[in-house]
């Protein structure tokens, strides 16, 4: 048994069983694809739970993976023992109806034993006590001896989380000495102390738990494999925890330097330092994997942990920005495994420095606050800080409640959860109740809809047909005849799309003998189609069969924009990086819009870039297809796939030319020719670190060039020139005029001030050691009064004036002290906010100037009255 580094035991691991006629698979997004039972993926199996179930076909039926896993649950522990971490690898080997017990045991021992040569006296196996089959293959056929072999009951050894593939387990235990024992001569596997450490999982998957206590049989047979990555270097390397594993360490050393400390010498340095260590491993992970911090979802988990993260640091001393500099070590330490950090390593380090910059400016304000409610809460002998307290930080500063929480535990508080809980949901409410009912559909309407069939829909080759109408719906009733008015209609087919997938509903008309209807928009839901309508003339009856007809023009529109929406993602893929994933969008007949991940404004030049590549495609005349198949299939083909978004069995892949394959219900064109053109409109950020793109095509580029031929003409009128082409020219001879009257109004208004400035020196008096001047001045603007002040200040460098500004009803106050003066104590800014109250304002600033404001202008003499008194004290 020699020191192996983590890198080679992956390697070492995953060829191993390749060896074994095992497909190796990368390890999966940490983002779960279509399972809204995780935040974050938290297991080896995770990601492939609808293999074991047979949902989902696997690539095949022996693969192993080494799978970046998040775990949060204990995230406030991270930090105080060694034990606990929020990122690890799990490495795995999984069979999908393949081999069972009689080849994972064996594989197991073989690995640990030759592979990695591991003494088999320090490896204890452990069966569930009801499997003798598991128990009788370690005894007869790996040959380990019984009182190696241990048997544990459900609690230990029956391997289920939460609902899903589960069944009896048989783990390998490494027995790291007596020094780590309790000293009992019982002591084995099982024991509470830290000698044996688990080091290898089999489960044999035999059951489906229901998530209630159910069990019922698999199908197939499988093996789940789980082996802690880092826990298994722990072993080869000799070492008593994952942050002394080699790559760990050596994130962990770079924090030292950092912060200027020695790991061991202190013990709440230590928690510090092992905080940001395990930290920044889960943040850099996430990122790369397409996560951003946000205040909700997995985005919260990131936000919480980068900063939890930036406040250990400063905790540690670190008074600076540190943490791009450590995720630089994450990426070295795992790029060999994981080139994809090297790709997007700019895009990752510019969301944490992003992060670190909003943490800075929350904490620093927020940290103030709640040590003066600590200390207030102490003072009053009390042990826990209010809900209110706890929410007005959280809603009003920004500052998150974990850390509030965090901290107050610190101080051997705790926080009011009950009050907190309460005024959160509240807050939620409030929210709910702002949007309303965006449905516009009551619960009684819905219950109309709920014996009716799916509707067939027929409009990605047609866009006309005859259907069969099988509902009505006037207001929250269903009616047999409708004669005036506004209705919904449900038909047994379709050729009208429903509003879905960021696409618009169709628009159209729908007619029969004596019956004619104006389709005003299209909705679905639980597919059922919604026709919004409007009777022109005639009788609407239950059960009459009509010729429904979209409008082809508007539909061909919209047809345009979403398949260039299609084009706009691939290139902004190309263009800024793969980090780019769509957040949202909408198409209609006028525009396309797309929301995407990327964290800064797009400069002019990659929003060319992404419009030429665009009309490239357009030029080439691509051709645009459409599959309908299974998602495993969809996947093969290179599918992107909206991450939340569920998918049914069948799915429709749109794939255009070579450059864009994507999942999608929406109508597109047959050809990228019969776009025309693609036009960006703006650029603009909706949230953080989401960018939303406006763009139109076809003849919505006519429109948008007839738009802005008219602003330029009208531009050109206005500058009262011929030719449109000396529109810049004239623009910028006017700016050089406008120059140059700034600057003679400027030189009249110095001449102005040093004129006022005379006038008003027979005003200054001494006070103490003060020369002051205070005034009221009408119809002066402040940059004039701040001339003024600074004219006064050149003069005297022990001055200190004060003006009253009055302007159309309007009170401020400028005020400046020289630099003798503040020498001497004043304090322009503190003379501010004592004199602003007096006339019911507030403001204040720096010791040599300050502005402030005010309401009342009957208490302005009473108020530079008081400047003689300030400063008298």
């Amino acid at each position: 048994m020699k020191w192996t580094s983590l890198n080679d035991l992956r390697e070492k691991y995953l060829a191993f069983f390749e060896s074994k006629g095992h497909l190796r698979l990368p390890s999966f997004s940490l983002i779960p694809n279509n399972d809204k039972s995780l935040l974050l993926i938290n297991s080896g199996m995770a990601p492939m739970k609808k293999f074991f179930t047979g949902e989902e076909i696997p690539p095949r039926n022996r693969v192993c993976t080494c799978q970046k896993c998040i775990r949060t649950p204990d995230l406030e522990r991270v930090g105080h023992t060694a034990r606990h971490g929020t990122y690890f690898e799990m490495l795995g080997n999984f069979s999908f109806g393949d081999y069972f017990k009689n080849e994972a045991i064996p594989w197991a021992w073989e690995f640990l034993t030759e592979t990695l040569e591991i003494p088999a006296d320090l490896l204890w196996p452990s069966v569930y006590e009801h499997d003798d089959e598991a128990y009788a293959l370690w005894r007869d056929v790996i040959g380990v001896p019984e009182a190696h072999i241990v048997k544990l009951g459900k609690a230990d050894n029956f391997w289920e989380h939460g609902s899903g593939p589960c069944g009896p387990c048989s783990e390998i235990y490494f027995d790291r000495g007596i020094k780590y024992g309790c000293g009992s001569p019982d002591c084995k596997p099982g024991c509470d102390c830290d000698r044996f450490m688990e080091i290898w999982n089999n489960v044999f998957s035999q059951f489906n738990n229901d998530g209630n206590g159910n069990y019922t049989e698999l199908a197939q047979k499988n093996i789940d494999t789980g082996m802690g990555l880092e826990r298994l270097a722990c072993v080869m390397q000799g070492v008593d925890n994952l942050f002394e594993v080699d790559t760990v360490r050596n994130i962990l050393n770079t924090v030292c330097t950092i912060a200027g400390k020695t790991y061991g010498e202190d013990k709440n340095d230590d928690i510090s330092i092992r905080v940001v260590t395990d930290h920044i491993r889960s943040a850099t992970f996430m990122i790369c994997d397409g996560v951003i911090p946000s205040n909700e979802g997995r985005g919260y988990v990131l936000r919480r942990i980068l900063r939890r993260a930036c406040r250990h640091g400063k905790l540690l001393g670190i008074n600076r920005k540190f943490m791009t500099e450590l995720c630089r070590v994450v990426i070295s330490q795992n790029e060999s495994a994981y080139p994809e950090l090297v790709e997007k390593s700019e895009y990752i380090i510019k969301v944490i420095s992003l992060e670190e910059d909003r943490f800075n400016v929350t904490v620093d304000s927020g940290l103030a606050i709640l040590s003066g409610i600590v200390e207030k809460v102490k003072a009053a002998g009390e042990s826990a800080i209010s809900g209110a307290d706890a929410f007005k930080l959280y809603d009003t500063f920004g500052f998150p409640i974990d850390l509030t929480r965090e901290i107050a535990e610190e101080s051997g508080l705790t926080i009011n959860e009950e009050e907190f809980t309460t005024l959160m949901q509240e807050q939620k409410t409030r929210a709910r109740e702002a949007r309303g009912n965006i449905s516009g559909w009551s619960d009684s309407s819905k219950s109309l809809l709920e014996n009716l069939p799916e509707t067939s829909f027929l409009g990605y080759e047609a866009d006309e047909c005859e259907a069969k109408v099988l509902s009505i719906i006037v207001g929250d009733e269903a009616e047999e005849q409708v004669s005036e008015g506004e209705c919904t209609v449900v038909f047994d087919r379709t050729v009208f799309y429903g509003e879905g997938g960021g696409q618009v509903g169709d628009t159209g008309v729908i007619e029969a003998d004596g019956v004619s209807l104006t389709v005003l928009d299209t909705k679905k839901t639980n597919g059922i189609y919604l026709h919004e309508v409007r009777v022109e003339s005639g009788i609407l009856k239950l059960g009459d069969t009509l010729a429904l007809k979209i409008d082809a023009g508007r539909r061909n529109a919209i047809r345009r924009n979403h398949s260039s929406c299609h084009l706009l993602q691939a290139a902004l893929r190309s263009v800024l990086g793969t980090h780019v994933e769509q957040a949202g969008s909408y198409v209609d007949d006028k525009r396309v819009r797309f929301d995407f991940t990327h964290l800064s404004a797009m400069t002019h030049e990659e929003i060319s870039q992404v419009e030429a590549i665009v009309n490239a495609h357009i030029l080439a005349a691509e051709n645009c297809s459409t599959t309908v198949t299974d998602i495993a299939t969809a996947r093969t083909m290179g599918a992107m796939a909206l991450f939340g978004e569920k998918y049914g069995d069948t799915v429709r892949v749109v794939k255009i030319g070579e450059s864009s394959t994507e999942l999608c219900g929406g109508t597109h064109v047959s050809s990228t020719g019969n776009i025309g053109l693609f036009k960006i409109i703006s650029e603009t950020g909706v949230a953080a670190g989401v960018r939303r793109i406006e763009g139109t095509t076809g003849l919505g580029v006519l429109e948008l060039l007839a738009e802005r031929d008219a602003l330029i003409l009208d531009t050109a009128r206005e500058l009262k020139v011929q030719n449109t082409h000396a529109i810049a020219t004239k623009a910028s001879s006017l700016q050089g005029q406008l120059r140059d009257m700034k600057r003679e109004l400027d030189s009249a208004n110095s001449k102005l001030s040093e004129m006022k400035t005379a006038s008003l020196v027979d005003s200054v008096k001494q006070v103490g050691a003060f020369k002051l001047l205070v005034a009221r001045l009408d119809d002066v603007r402040p940059d004039a009064a701040r001339n003024l002040c600074d004219t006064v200040k050149a003069k005297y460098a022990d001055g200190v004036v004060v003006f009253a500004l009055v302007s159309d009803g309007k009170l401020n106050f400028v005020a400046a002290a020289g630099s003798e003066a503040v020498k001497a104590g004043a304090h322009a800014g503190n003379i501010l906010k004592q004199i602003s109250a007096i006339c019911g304002g507030k403001g204040g600033g720096r010791p040599d100037s300050a502005m402030s404001g005010g309401k009342d202008i009957d208490k302005i003499s009473e108020a530079l009255a008081e400047v003689e008194k300030i400063l008298s004290k």
